[in-house]
């Protein structure tokens, strides 16, 4: 089986506003305007994309309700190249209106790392590993 692009989809309740999210406040690349019906961002491996939280739930299932409090065991992940940038990322969500949850620090793993909330509430962590590396397209090796 040849490989395929996985595709985050995060059910959001405004689009222009996530948009500009991580367009603008993160520099995701992307070809949609601000008033999109769906976004595709450009990631390394990934590609992430936004769609409204109200038809997210309709295409799964009418009978689906939405409850969305607090954490629930998902986070994604922003994995980056200098422990420095681990920081800057952070800056960058919270500037764009996002919450800084944890803030860059050295972790039990050998790692740095801080976490992020974005505007529809999705954790992010942003990571930087001295064992990391990255393919020649910027995917993370494991």
């Amino acid at each position: 089986m040849e490989p395929r692009i996985s595709i985050i989809t995060l059910g959001v309740k405004d689009m222009t506003k996530a948009i500009r999210f991580y367009r603008d406040g993160l520099g995701f690349k992307t070809e949609a305007s601000d008033d999109a019906q769906i976004a595709f961002f450009e990631t390394a491996g990934t590609r992430l994309a936004v769609y409204p939280l109200e038809e997210l739930k309709k295409d799964i299932s009418e009978e689906l309700s939405i409850s969305k409090s607090g954490f629930n065991g998902i986070t994604l992940a922003h994995n980056v190249r200098k422990k420095k940038e681990v920081a800057e990322v952070l800056k960058l969500a919270e500037s764009a209106g996002g919450k800084v949850i944890k803030e860059a620090q050295d972790v039990f793993w050998g790692g740095h790392s801080g976490y992020f909330c974005d505007l529809d509430g999705y954790f992010w962590e942003v990571a930087w590993s001295p064992r990391g590396e990255f393919d020649e397209n910027g995917s993370v090796v494991l």
